[in-house]
């Protein structure tokens, strides 16, 4: 599977932005989708995923109620609405996916997903 970020860009504080993760490949429906960030010099960190088949969605407490991810299944594509965005968001973002057939698995770990894109920057500052 192959995963194209897009979407990443200059916001001020209080902004929205919607991020995208195109996919390639075939067995879409049967990966989770996770949304990581990585500042410099730390770990990536998952702030959502979306599971496979059902569409179980999880956030970390630092984005939730601020950040909705969906998916289109038919488009092969994963959504990261981020509104409200502060400066404590600004990263290089990521999508990963897992293929799994367990029902609402979204590993937390990095290291769990197999499949990366490339990255998008997004800086949040006024």
């Amino acid at each position: 599977l192959r995963l194209v970020e897009s979407g990443g860009g200059l916001v001020q504080p209080g902004g929205s932005l919607r991020l995208s993760c195109v996919a390639s490949g075939f067995g879409f429906p049967d990966y989770a989708i996770g949304w990581f960030r990585q500042a410099p010099g730390k770990e990536p960190q998952q702030v959502s995923c979306i599971s496979s088949r059902n569409g179980r969605t999880y956030y970390a407490d630092s984005v939730a109620g601020r950040f909705t991810i969906f998916r289109d299944n038919a488009g092969q594509v994963v959504n990261l609405q981020m509104n409200n965005l502060k400066s404590e968001d600004t990263a290089n973002y990521s999508c990963a996916a897992l293929r799994t057939s367990i029902k609402d698995l979204c590993p937390r770990a990095h290291s769990r997903y197999a499949y990366w894109g490339q990255g998008t920057q997004l800086t949040v500052s006024s």
